[in-house]
């Protein structure tokens, strides 16, 4: 595969940009907002995109915090998918490998999507820079994508038919590897179960009562029998929304569970929610209580585009030899990994085949901020988890990377994670990210033979397994 002049353009447009990119991703960090709530990330970056000359359309698929910015005009229409939520209960002051909240701070950026969004901008701003400057025809477009973490964002959108134009996609997530994330992701529908019953005085009258909060517990313990008779990739979690009330001498009347059921596709995932259904529709007979089901929200199964994936590695390696850490980087990456319990140091490696890092994973050790970059080895084993960049992936071909912007081991979700997310070398990984998709896409959008081939593999994709968005038209984006 020949090297193109687009890189050298590319790569000085990141270098340019820098300072603006890395000042955004602070913004958002410092601001860490929940699904759907992201007011304040979603208007830093559409100040950005505006300033940097694209159309802007907010209010995306009727949901207030979605976003495009579109440049150009023509084929192919080329999306980058930004994220920019955080998460709840993961308040962390940067840069300490210690635990410690921020006072009057409640979320925080556990999952790095303040270096996610801003990536994707930063690709999508240098390759609308090469299309204007070289006068070629093509559509870049931005997709400001809230409400990924247990929102599923992203389908909602695709349910409105958000990304019909598209003619293929990116994203990428960060983690403590640069590789392509080859895996598939396991489908999901996250669903409530609420259970009337009557109240009566639990001591005069019990009998008298139909306890819902008993049928919330016979429910979890029928799911939790459920658990042996269903395959290993399956997974089921709950949360006890509501519990009744804190009066123990009152038969609870009103109780509630969410519950998030996994499994390798869609089909998988609707037999098993049909189980748990079952077993929702038994507790309720059991207690003489009536059961409600309403899903908050579902996302379908990854599906990544091969030959879009096979040049993004080759870009993916080219950065490489780019790969260098400072001393003080290579220090408060070590204090971090000291800061892990034992338990996460052995997983280190393992969690990493999440983010495609398949067969050689040995190479990764002894080493604090990997230097490498991983094998691409395409697995028909799934990552043990979902995503929502899932149902972009059957609508338009997509491919995702992973880049370094942490230390080996760190767990998503943690206050580790969130302590890293303004480091130097995750706004390296993010540079690297930015750069990765920017030159796929140029390189794609330059080969128009190569085009025909990722759309026809999408194209036998979809004739042997039809997309349907798993979301029903009455269920709306929900806010934490």
């Amino acid at each position: 595969m020949n090297n193109t002049n687009h890189q050298k353009f590319v790569n000085n447009i990141i270098l340019e940009k820098e300072s603006t990119l890395t000042k955004t991703s602070e913004y958002i960090w410092s601001h860490p907002e929940t699904r759907f709530e992201e007011y304040l990330s979603s208007e830093k970056l559409l100040e950005v995109l505006e300033a940097e000359g694209f159309a802007i359309e907010q209010n995306l698929g009727g949901i207030q915090t979605a976003f495009k910015g579109e440049y150009g005009n023509g084929k192919p229409v080329i999306g980058f998918l930004g994220e920019f939520d955080a998460l709840s209960g993961l308040s962390q002051k940067p840069l300490i490998d210690e635990e410690q909240s921020i006072d009057g701070q409640i979320n925080g950026h556990g999952c790095g999507h303040n270096l996610l969004g801003v990536g994707s901008l930063g690709a999508a701003i240098a390759t609308k820079a090469y299309l204007k400057s070289h006068n070629l025809p093509g559509t870049v477009i931005y997709y400001g994508c809230p409400g990924e973490e247990g929102g599923s964002g992203k389908t909602f959108m695709s349910r409105e038919g958000v990304f019909d134009s598209l003619d293929y996609a990116f994203c990428w997530h960060p983690s403590p590897a640069n590789a392509i994330m080859s895996n598939k992701s396991l489908a999901n529908f996250q669903i409530y179960f609420r259970f009337k019953g009557i109240s009566s005085h639990a001591a005069n009258s019990p009998e008298l009562g139909r306890s819902a909060l008993d049928a919330v517990e016979l429910m979890n313990v029928g799911v939790n029998y459920l658990r042996e008779h269903m395959p290993d990739t399956n997974r089921i979690h709950y949360a006890v929304t509501n519990t009744g009330g804190i009066s123990p001498n009152v038969v609870q009347a009103n109780a509630e569970v969410l519950y998030l059921i996994r499994a390798e596709n869609l089909k998988g995932a609707n037999e098993l929610l049909e189980r748990v259904r079952n077993i929702a529709q038994g507790a309720a007979l059991m207690t003489g209580t009536e059961c409600e089901i309403e899903i908050d929200k579902a996302c379908s199964d990854y599906s990544p585009n091969r030959k879009m994936e096979e040049i993004m590695y080759h870009y993916l390696k080219e950065e490489e030899s780019e790969i260098v850490y400072s001393e003080n980087e290579l220090n408060f990456a070590e204090n971090i990994w000291q800061s892990l319990t034992q338990a996460e140091k052995d997983n280190a490696q393992n969690m990493l085949q999440s983010f495609g890092v398949i067969s050689d994973s040995n190479k990764l050790d002894h080493q604090r901020l990997s230097r490498i970059v991983n094998d691409y080895v395409i697995s028909d084993k799934p990552m043990m988890g979902s995503t929502d960049v899932a149902d972009v992936s059957w609508v338009a071909p997509t491919a995702q990377c992973t880049c370094t912007t942490e230390a080996m081991g760190t767990p998503l979700h943690t206050w580790q994670m969130v302590s890293q997310g303004t480091s130097t070398y995750a706004f390296k990984g993010m540079f690297r990210a930015a750069r990765i998709m920017a030159n796929t896409a140029l390189h794609i959008l330059k080969d128009e033979n190569l085009l025909k081939s990722i759309q026809k593999e999408h194209k036998e994709k979809l004739e042997k397994h039809p997309y349907k968005n798993p979301i029903p038209d009455h269920v709306q984006p929900s806010t934490l």
